[in-house]
């Protein structure tokens, strides 16, 4: 039988003194103190694992932070968990997570930080989309809520609210909160496996196409309108969206660095693109020009297209493209994604442009494993013809003396 040992008196524990090794100087019933050589002395409670019976040692804390009073309660608790199977220093990191969780688990936490953790991986413009739909649309209604404990019942009216007017966001806010919940389990901020289950929660809705204009007697009366718009900043935005086929997100956040006037090109950077790869734009004479005009006018600051007095963002803002299409009377006839359905239909149909080529100038990604893997042409000097091309036919149509019907190649 182990020999008892008699409580101490703090006075004991106080006059320890270092020595060359660390040593174990007990209080009884499992508490000791233990000196380091350095002269650091702290709390332990001894005790043997539940299940196993393996010896293990619990830390109270640092003596004198914890004196003998509070070190021989804290012993006691861990005596009584022991005694019910339970694992004190198990018990003390689920206190732990308990207490991260409580501490940084609220909805709007969590969704920040996972929105800062997949701006590293996604393009410019998926991170706009996913960051507009968090603050405008999940974050209101579900701000505080824990993510610990956020349930299928209480997500499930936040997303129907957002399918009621606008199911293409409902869909992708339902991705969104997935996502979230997924980066809280891999973070320690909620169970693991304590998934949602949020498919079939937004109802299904027949995919309408974006709006485009792709007749070319429709073409010049948009190419007109927009060469008669106010704004000279969206009007060249608009220009060049329309000669280049290019994402309106990536158009309106495009640095001068990206562009070269001399050769006329334009690098894309990765990190800009839907797809993650750089992209080579060539610029007809068409959109030189107009980048030539817009220098003269806005000088060469950091982004092509300055943003206004009036917004917020450092550059024009993708929304303003829109807004000035509704402006002129085409909404919900030609959207500024359209401009990439007008040269893909029109590109084909009317000027028979090879497949292929349209959907290099347009970065579409690549279908099938096999074929992203190994195809990697990106048909340069075709795309910088047909979109010279482009440019010039685009031109006829809006001449005012020429019919759309006499561009039609034959």
């Amino acid at each position: 039988m182990p020999r008892r040992v008699e409580p101490k008196s703090e006075l004991v524990f106080r006059a320890a003194k270092p020595g060359a090794r660390s040593y174990l100087l007990a209080d009884g019933n499992g508490l000791a103190l233990r000196v380091q050589p350095n002269g650091t002395k702290t709390w332990l409670f001894r005790y043997r694992r539940p299940g196993t019976g393996k010896e293990n040692f619990h830390s109270l804390g640092p003596y004198p932070d914890i004196t003998l009073a509070d070190a021989r309660r804290s012993a006691a608790i861990a005596r009584n968990l022991v005694r019910e199977g339970i694992d004190p220093v198990a018990y003390r990191q689920a206190e732990f997570i308990a207490r991260k969780r409580v501490a940084e688990g609220a909805f709007h936490l969590v969704a920040q930080r996972w929105l800062d953790f997949k701006r590293k991986e996604w393009a410019d413009e998926t991170y706009r989309k996913a960051e507009f739909v968090v603050r405008e649309y999940l974050t209101p209604a579900l701000r505080n809520k824990p993510i610990s404990t956020l349930a299928t019942p209480e997500v499930k009216p936040v997303l129907e609210a957002i399918a009621a007017h606008a199911p293409n966001l409902a869909t992708k806010a339902r991705q969104y909160v997935g996502g979230i919940v997924t980066y809280a389990v891999q973070n320690g901020l909620r169970e693991d496996g304590a998934a949602l289950i949020l498919r079939g929660v937004v109802p299904r809705h027949r995919k309408g196409h974006i709006p485009a204009i792709t007749r070319p007697a429709d073409i010049a009366p948009l190419v007109l309108a927009i060469d008669a718009y106010k704004s000279p900043i969206t009007r060249a935005a608009l220009k060049l969206t329309m000669l280049t086929g290019l994402r309106p997100g990536v158009v309106a956040a495009v640095p001068w660095t990206e562009v070269n006037l001399e050769t006329a090109e334009w690098h894309v950077a990765a990190e800009r693109m839907k797809m993650r790869h750089d992209h080579i734009v060539p610029l007809p004479k068409q959109a030189i020009a107009v980048l030539n005009e817009l220098q003269s006018l806005t000088g060469k600051g950091h982004y092509v297209f300055p943003s206004p007095a009036r917004q917020k963002t450092p550059h024009l803002h993708r929304d303003a493209l829109s807004k000035a299409l509704r402006e002129m009377g085409f909404q919900g006839k030609h959207a500024t994604h359209g401009f990439r359905g007008m040269l893909r239909t029109v590109g084909r149909e009317r000027l028979g442009m090879d497949i292929d080529v349209l959907e290099a100038q347009l970065a579409h990604a690549k279908r099938g494993d096999v074929q992203k893997a190994y195809d990697r042409t990106t048909f340069d000097d075709d795309r910088r013809r047909v979109m010279q091309e482009w440019a010039d036919y685009i031109d006829r149509l809006s001449m005012p003396t020429t019919e759309a019907g006499s561009s039609k190649r034959t």
